[in-house]
């Protein structure tokens, strides 16, 4: 008799639970819509009697896909979002257990192989196979092939945050030098993940597709530790590139800025502040630098000024949501600069509450303002700065800035990603807590003359060469060209 009743409860508890997933795909849709709405300092700009109609349609069809596909939400949460065509304007995936690519039928324990001194010693003599003990900058492990199976299984010999003979990896064959990899969680709480894995070197690297890499043991820890520390990946899914500095001859000096989300520049530049100034020619390469502060890129506009110049300022948004985000921002005390941040956004507030649903300028910050800067150095007498099309944000406001300088040349051979109009972001949970949503609170008052979204800042000369996507610390065939079209320039004087 039990059994008439497994079926229609099975059907039951799977109706909840499609009826709770369209729900909360439903919420987090309204949520996002009328926080873009309210809160968003571009919604005004681009939400025009012209374009309204197209958002309103745009939001009906999704509405209507939710309904037949809630299982699709954070993609049809992105398309809502890229209507606007804002790069600080997006939804933030989070990614839990639920979410990992897995098998369905799986379940999330911890794997243990038996693993004594004997097989290591024989592991430990293989070569011209994925078999052998392998070394990462994370710990060892013995890989080995499992009986009766066309599979491989990379096993703990002391790993960091594993246990001993814990099993980390399995590796199906795909061809002779590629393996499909399955990546094990040191808990019992995730599901593994899928990448690839790639034999490389006369099958002495073990590249993982997840960035991870390892090295065949040797006879010489001091050897493996060097062949680890020098390899470059060659499937890397991330890019490669690391700040440099270092003068190229007697007349050009050049500079790898990678960042401007700490003081990076600033540790280049000062140890080397005379070998810089004793140069005619400086190269600054700020090739994927995506942003950061503006306060980490004013060492560099020192050495470029030429003359004063207006500098536009910025207004934020004085929503009721941005407003209360600064409030619970001063409670938590999660500010920079401590008590001067805190100071900082409290005058902020003050001023957002005097112009609710308008735009202000900080008390503190001021607008529009004509910079003038006390020194004018005769060296560096040019300046050129690689740019490319990862450029952007505070990136881009330091190649705004550096323009205005008479020294200045940009190469590159297209332009940056155009990502600076509205600015400042603040970040926020979806109320089911699957997805984050990054939005901006400022709007530039280049606005609406000059805008730089989804245009960018082209180069002043373009670059002849192929982009070479990992730069490492190279010094490649762009550094050379602007080094001698620099130097061409010096000869013609």
């Amino acid at each position: 008799m039990i059994s008439k009743f497994i079926l229609p409860l099975l059907g039951i508890g799977l109706s909840i639970s499609v009826s709770a997933q369209k729900q909360g795909c439903i919420n987090d849709f309204n949520y996002l819509v009328n926080k873009i709405k309210a809160d968003y300092p571009g919604y005004n700009d681009k939400v025009t009697i012209n374009t309204g109609k197209d958002l309103v349609e745009l939001e009906l069809k999704l509405r209507n896909k939710i309904t037949e596909h809630s299982d699709s939400c954070g993609k049809y949460l992105d398309d809502y979002v890229s209507w606007f065509k804002d790069g600080h304007l997006n939804v933030i995936h989070i990614l839990n257990k639920n979410q990992s690519i897995t098998d369905s039928n799986e379940k999330p324990m911890r794997k243990f192989a038996a693993l004594n001194n004997d097989s290591i010693a024989v592991l430990s003599k293989k070569k011209n196979t994925i078999e052998g003990i392998w070394i990462s900058s994370r710990g060892k492990i013995a890989i080995k092939k499992m009986p009766d199976e066309n599979k491989y299984y990379g096993v703990v010999i002391k790993y960091e945050g594993y246990e001993q003979h814990q099993i980390i990896y399995d590796f199906t064959p795909y061809n002779e030098h590629q393996f499909m990899l399955r990546i094990y969680s040191c808990t019992d709480n995730s599901m593994p993940d899928r990448n690839m894995a790639y034999l490389l070197f006369d099958d002495k690297v073990l590249e993982m597709s997840d960035d991870n890499r390892f090295v065949r043991q040797s006879a010489s820890a001091v050897y493996d530790n060097a062949f680890l520390a020098s390899i470059r990946m060659q499937y890397t899914k991330t890019l490669n590139y690391y700040p440099v500095a270092t003068y190229l001859d007697d007349s050009t000096y050049f500079l790898r800025i990678t960042s401007f989300l700490d003081n990076q520049a600033e540790t280049l530049i000062k140890p080397h502040w005379k070998e810089i100034m004793a140069r005619p020619n400086l190269i600054i390469d700020i090739r994927n630098n995506t942003g950061g502060l503006d306060d980490y890129f004013y060492i560099l506009l020192s050495l470029l000024y030429t003359n004063p110049y207006e500098k536009k300022g910025i207004e934020w948004y004085a929503s009721e949501g941005n407003i209360k985000s600064f409030e619970e921002t001063v409670k938590t005390g999660d500010v920079r600069d401590g008590e001067k941040g805190i100071t900082w956004m409290k005058e902020l507030i003050k001023a957002m509450k005097t112009n609710v649903s308008g735009f202000v300028i900080h008390p503190m910050m001021g607008g529009d303002s004509i910079i003038k800067e006390d020194t004018i150095y005769p060296y560096p007498k040019r300046v050129g700065i690689i740019i490319n099309e990862r450029n952007a944000s505070a990136a881009e406001q330091f190649l705004l800035r550096a323009k205005e300088s008479k020294k200045v040349i940009l190469f590159g051979n297209r332009n940056t990603k155009g990502v600076l109009d509205y600015s400042n972001c603040d970040v926020e949970d979806f109320p089911s807590g699957n997805y984050q949503l990054k939005w901006p609170q400022s709007r530039s008052r280049r606005l609406p003359e000059h805008p730089i979204d989804n245009i960018g800042i082209a180069p002043d000369v373009v670059i002849p060469f192929p982009e070479i996507v990992q730069l490492y610390e190279r010094i490649d065939d762009w550094v050379n060209f602007v080094k001698e079209y620099l130097e061409a320039m010096d000869e013609k004087e």
